[in-house]
């Protein structure tokens, strides 16, 4: 295992369950790529060492028995630090949560476990999930395995960093408006967004209720795919209202052919202002790929996509408002010292405890929400949402999938975006899917001619049916891996292929 890295989720179940490494092995490598690389990238904001070698520990155990291992035996996982996991701090990248110890865990995080991940680490993130970049943890930020002066994306930015680096093998992270798909892309890792409701969000720290999803990053599609069927578990959670069952093998259809489906191109989208010329490229030869495996590519029409970014940050700001007002510096979190009253006490802390990014959006919802401006804003940005769900319900009616860049540039460097507004269009092809609740992932195609970064392209599909989203995906994948587009993790450094 001198180069773990370059295993896949299913390689290293494998290799533990036959003996040919012990899952301890997989751990203590994992550690030293941990302790090798996280100095430069930053990815993880705690390692939970004890946590990740107890559970190789008890996987090698059973084998010793004879027992059956499960399936994802001795992979290193990481994942976001908005997720509870007993044992380890959960931040949100935050000052707020500096020192809050979680409470339980999580029931994805317990779901992956159970399937015999080992949890390396949490893994740093923008404050509260508000942004697109890494850069707004109070903790600081994270760099871009490929090149370590650009951004890795966010807000699951470590999460999608610390598989591309070759930390982990696999990560979760959360999607409110395109949090896993953008890292995804601006790491060259795969990311998926389910379907709203797929997986449970208990023991999540929530962002927007209506629009938070959980997801798994991998470096291959076969590994997010093996990630779902262990988050769908045995079935819908009871601890979440909005939690569903879903019966399906994610594995089950992965290899088959795309032959006579039909991929759905948005010509509003693939030509639209600040669309680089690399990810035009990019979607033309991901359609390309399709087509030569027999798929059919048609234009649909998305008629009130363009209002989807008003939407989002009417109603995700609503809801941030609503979710962080817990966060009062009285009962939990960051207590600023010396004040006389409660509201002071609350004041204070919270003027400390958050950063500008968590500040900006709360004030927002708190406007937002207020007496006579409800009506004006609100009110209208759900009547939007409906309407974008009913434009992707008839766009499906034509085509199995759609075919969306990820985002539309490669990854920015730190500090090249300074503007709120332009920082926002980071995730203006992903928001949709979030307003609309259907499933979507992140396929990297490779390096882009031009900047050498790591390029992408998105599928979307109905709901709940984020398995043929995955067999479209394998099928972009094994296009692009023939042309040996995509390089192994350990293989990276600073942009460069060692």
């Amino acid at each position: 295992m001198s180069c773990f890295d370059e295993l896949s989720a299913a390689e290293i179940a494998r290799g533990v369950a036959a003996g040919e490494f012990s899952a301890e092995e997989v751990a203590r490598a994992s550690l030293d790529a941990i302790a090798a690389r996280d100095g430069e990238i930053h990815a993880l904001l705690q390692v939970t060492e004890e946590l990740a070698l107890k559970r190789a520990r008890e996987l090698d155990e059973m084998r010793a028995r004879g027992e059956k291992l499960p399936p994802l035996a001795g992979v290193p996982l990481s994942v976001k630090d908005n997720m509870n996991l007993i044992g380890s701090r959960t931040t949100c990248g935050s000052r707020m949560l500096e020192d809050y110890e979680s409470p339980y865990t999580a029931t994805c995080v317990q779901r992956m476990v159970d399937a015999g991940c080992l949890p390396m680490g949490k893994a740093n993130m923008d404050e509260f999930a508000f942004g697109s970049s890494t850069e707004t943890s109070y903790f600081g930020k994270t760099a871009n395995p490929w090149d370590t002066a650009r951004v890795p994306g966010g807000s699951s930015g470590g999460s999608a960093a610390s598989v591309a680096s070759g930390e982990v093998t696999l990560s979760l992270g959360s999607d409110t408006g395109g949090s896993i798909r953008q890292p995804a892309a601006f790491c060259g890792v795969v990311g998926l967004k389910p379907t709203y409701g797929a997986v449970s969000r208990y023991g999540i720290v929530a962002f927007g209720s209506s629009l938070d999803q959980v997801g798994p990053f991998g470096r291959r599609v076969e590994d997010v795919a093996m990630a779902m069927n262990a988050l769908v578990g045995p079935g819908a959670d009871p601890m979440d209202s909005t939690s569903q069952e879903c019966p399906v093998d994610f594995l089950e259809h992965l290899e088959d052919g795309v032959e006579g489906l039909r991929v759905g191109l948005v010509p509003a989208l693939c030509e639209a202002e600040g669309i680089s010329g690399e990810v035009r490229g990019a979607v033309r030869a991901a359609a390309k790929a399709l087509e030569d495996q027999g798929a059919q590519t048609i234009e649909v029409e998305l008629p009130h996509i363009d209002d989807s970014i008003a939407a989002y940050y009417v109603i995700g700001p609503c809801e941030a408002f609503s979710n962080l007002a817990r966060f009062d510096g009285v009962r939990y979190g960051y207590q600023e010292p010396g004040c006389a009253t409660l509201a002071e006490q609350s004041e204070k802390s919270r003027a400390k405890g958050f950063g500008a990014e968590a500040k900006r959006r709360q004030m927002l919802g708190a406007y937002l929400l207020s007496s006579g401006v409800y009506d004006r804003y609100y009110y209208k940005a759900q009547q939007a949402r409906t309407l974008i769900t009913r434009s992707y319900a008839a766009a499906f009616e034509r085509a199995d999938v759609l075919l969306f860049p990820s985002a539309p540039r490669t990854a920015f460097k730190f500090g090249e975006i300074s503007s709120p507004t332009e920082m926002y269009l980071s995730d203006m092809f992903t928001i949709s899917s979030n307003i609309a609740g259907n499933g979507s992932i992140s396929v990297p195609v490779g390096p882009g001619p031009e900047s050498g970064m790591p390029l992408a392209v998105q599928l979307q599909g109905p709901a709940f049916k984020d398995r043929r989203l995955l067999t479209f995906a394998r099928a972009i994948e094994r296009a692009f891996e023939a042309e040996g587009a995509v390089a192994p993790a350990c293989a990276r450094k600073g942009g460069e292929l060692a």
